[in-house]
């Protein structure tokens, strides 16, 4: 989860292959179901209930998936939590301000997200409120970020 910008799909699809697990990203589930995009807020919550039934499909399959959104609401967060009960690890990217802006302003494959975006969910962002990994992103970083990332989920599931 994380912000417009904040290098959350570079690093969730990076984690995905490193873990051998399905990667779900909903930049691209949105494009995949919607021509004409508005980002309205009914448009985000039927992408992440697409989301959620991918997840659904992958749990039952006993599939490791990396689910990869902004998660910047706690009812979206609260369906995966209850679906997935405690089968389900939070990863939060954040990334220095001025680094977002300069990723926005490049053309991105999949999110179509801009500056502007980042502000509105941003005011709208509702910070989680369970335990869960924040990791910092930089353009040099990456490595240590899944490292970080791969501990912090074997230590989840040795809890588990």
């Amino acid at each position: 989860m994380g912000l417009p910008g904040s290098g959350k799909s570079y690093f969730a699809e990076r984690l995905a292959t490193s873990i051998n697990a399905m990667y779900i990203n909903t930049d691209r589930l949105r494009k995949a179901m919607i021509n004409t995009r508005t980002y309205s807020t009914d448009e985000k919550l039927s992408v992440y209930d697409e989301m959620l039934q991918k997840m659904q499909a992958a749990v039952q399959r006993k599939k490791d998936i990396v689910l990869d959104g902004t998660f910047y609401r706690k009812d979206i967060r609260r369906k995966f939590i209850l679906e997935a009960k405690d089968g389900i690890t939070f990863i939060e990217v954040q990334a220095p301000e001025a680094l977002i802006q300069e990723r926005l302003q490049q053309k991105r494959e999949d999110s179509e997200a801009d500056f502007k975006v980042y502000h509105i969910v941003k005011a709208q962002w509702e910070p989680l409120e369970r335990e869960h990994l924040i990791l910092q992103s930089t353009d040099k970083n990456i490595t240590d970020m899944l490292q970080r990332a791969i501990d912090y989920i074997h230590l989840q599931d040795d809890k588990k």
